[in-house]
């Protein structure tokens, strides 16, 4: 049976040969960028391994030091088959990270020892109010529909931190540190929105302008760069608002078009859980696209379609006129 030369698995399935550094991987490993290729490559030009009979599992640790307050990681050494070394650094998370006792400095982290629930209120709260900004309308108030702004709020509220809660779960599933934390650049961002939200308010006439609210994230320690853990992990986000998103769109159905627009309404909070999730499937930066298309391609493109398929849908029903009279109006 053939073997991984990266993490020295049995290969069930198709393997794949690697042209620039010679070497068979399994489909965890087989993008260059997971197995380490450049470094590979440098190791054999450059060092000549003197015991061929090694194997995978016989390799030496060396520890190295580092500040107090980051992560303490241990450089394995080992080889594959008497052709190579390679070099890996294993990150071992200490128990209880997220203590102020830890030594653990987390950067790009607010209140980074302070209990998550503050956390999580302050985001709320945040995102509240951008949400009520951008839903405001002097029209409806005239209306007689001011409640619709607080509804659609505390939708898009919901949204957010469903999906990070969703991050969050599976991640304690696999017994991982996880907590959700104010991010520094995303508050500033927020901030930005809240201004943004205020001129608008302040300044009806002006063309309404992009609003982004991402205080936080829920962040996970212990996750490796490609995995199960770390695929499932990002998944449940997009999933969840998906899931979220197929209920509201079910209920706007089932309320008697006598509650019109509140029937209405709740396509436009399903619309709001697609287009989250949808946008978190880009697979660029930080967003859970590029890590679930790494992890698994047929998950991604899965979930991409039927984002994507049903954000379509809710955005042409709410730009359709005929349509909001056929299927919402009384």
């Amino acid at each position: 049976m053939v073997k991984c030369s990266h993490c020295g698995t049995e290969i069930i399935g198709d393997s794949f040969f690697c042209n620039d550094c010679g070497q068979t991987y399994c489909h965890m490993h087989q993008v260059p960028l997971n197995h380490e290729c450049d470094i590979i490559r440098e190791s054999m030009t450059s060092h000549q391994i003197e015991t061929p009979d090694l194997n995978y599992d016989e390799y030496s640790q060396v520890s190295v030091t580092h500040q107090e307050q980051e992560f303490s990681p241990t450089v394995v050494r080992g080889t594959t088959g008497g052709s190579y070394t390679w070099y890996r650094q294993d990150i071992h998370v200490p128990v209880d990270a997220f203590d102020p006792g830890s030594g653990i400095k987390f950067k790009g982290i607010l209140l980074a020892h302070k209990s998550e629930f503050l956390h999580l209120l302050i985001a709320a709260i945040l995102i509240y109010l951008i949400g009520f900004m951008i839903f405001y309308d002097p029209a409806l108030t005239s209306q007689g529909y001011g409640w619709a702004p607080f509804m659609l709020a505390g939708i898009y509220m919901t949204a957010f931190l469903s999906h990070e809660f969703g991050h969050r779960q599976v991640a304690l599933h696999f017994k991982l540190q996880t907590k959700f934390r104010l991010l520094a650049f995303g508050m500033i961002l927020t901030a930005f929105s809240l201004i943004v939200g205020l001129f608008s308010l302040l300044f009806p006439s002006f063309p309404p302008l992009p609003s982004l609210a991402l205080p936080g994230a829920v962040v996970v320690l212990g996750l490796e760069k490609i995995s199960n853990k770390t695929g499932l992990c990002k998944a449940a986000g997009p999933l969840v608002n998906l899931v979220y998103g197929i209920i509201l769109y079910t209920i706007s159905f089932l309320v008697p078009k006598d509650l019109y627009p509140l029937n209405y309404f709740f396509i436009v909070s399903a619309y709001l859980n697609f287009m989250l999730g949808a946008f978190n499937m880009i697979p660029f930066g930080i967003l859970d696209g590029q890590n679930i298309w790494k992890w698994n391609r047929k998950v991604y493109v899965s979930l991409v379609l039927a984002l994507g398929t049903l954000l379509i849908s809710t955005l042409i029903i709410q730009q359709s006129a005929s349509l909001i009279n056929i299927l919402y109006l009384p």
